[in-house]
């Protein structure tokens, strides 16, 4: 590892450990996947980390220190913090070739205490524009998905995307691009402690699930996520160009909702 690379990657750390630090006791909650992640960073860039004065590890707590809980005002506030901090980061992300293209980043919408997070795959022209995910023709599909369909507004869920940049004339997202960008929604997953994730298409799948299994082959079923139940269903822009399985979709959303305990409206039941 390249010094010059590993100054990059402790600084990125340290700006998200001094956001989201406890005010008296400067210390952070993380889970063992994630402390896991920076022992293994630590360990091997500490070589290169001896060698320059000005990058002295940052301590962290045992990955012990349980998560944030949900419940709690305070902790509900440090999680909203922490979340800004990281939209922040985000915006500043040069780390791939999609920075130089874009209008704006495109971090996410909603409620950071939601118990549903939907996950996409990467904004287009109008999410570029207005830094908000899902608001073209996809985004009204999926809007009237949680509007009409599970009677919830959409300011009670969480709507972010895999990749926060646009990609050029809306080209699928490249794997290295997804690489770059994939820490960014483990950290927003982390935070936020959904009950369900529904994953909207095949590289919020393939991304979150590590398979190449067809979307039509992983719905239908439970999957999981870090300990989150996960459920697979198409992408609204698929269901725009193919709307006859938006009735397999409403199955999954269905599936969800019973989850969750919410009440299916009268007369839209399988």
């Amino acid at each position: 590892m390249s010094n010059p690379l590993y100054r990059e990657i402790v600084q990125d750390i340290r700006t998200l450990v001094e956001a989201t630090a406890h005010p008296r006791r400067r210390t952070i909650r993380l889970s063992p996947e994630v402390a896991a992640k920076l022992e293994a960073l630590s360990s091997a860039g500490s070589a290169a980390a001896a060698a320059d004065t000005h990058s002295e590890p940052a301590e962290v707590p045992a990955a012990s220190t349980p998560a944030p809980d949900p419940g709690s005002p305070s902790d509900s506030g440090a999680r909203e913090a922490a979340l800004d901090a990281l939209e922040k980061m985000v915006a500043m992300c040069t780390k791939c070739e999609l920075c130089h293209g874009r209008t704006q980043t495109v971090f996410a919408d909603g409620d950071p205490t939601a118990r549903i997070v939907f996950v996409g795959e990467a904004p287009g022209a109008d999410e570029d524009r207005q830094g908000v995910p899902f608001v073209g023709r996809a985004g009204q599909l999926l809007t009237d998905i949680i509007t009409k369909g599970m009677g919830l507004q959409r300011e009670e869920v969480y709507i972010c995307n895999v990749i926060k940049c646009r990609p050029p004339n809306n080209r699928d997202p490249k794997p290295a691009e997804i690489e770059q960008c994939e820490p960014y929604l483990v950290e927003q997953l982390r935070l936020i402690q959904p009950e369900v994730i529904c994953a909207l298409g095949a590289h919020a799948a393939r991304t979150l699930l590590r398979t190449n299994v067809a979307v039509g082959k992983l719905r239908d079923q439970w999957h999981e996520y870090c300990g989150i139940p996960l459920r697979v269903t198409y992408h609204p822009s698929y269901l725009l160009r193919n709307p006859a399985d938006k009735r397999k979709t409403w199955e999954d959303i269905q599936v969800i909702m019973e989850y969750l305990g919410i009440p299916i409206p009268q007369g839209k039941g399988s």
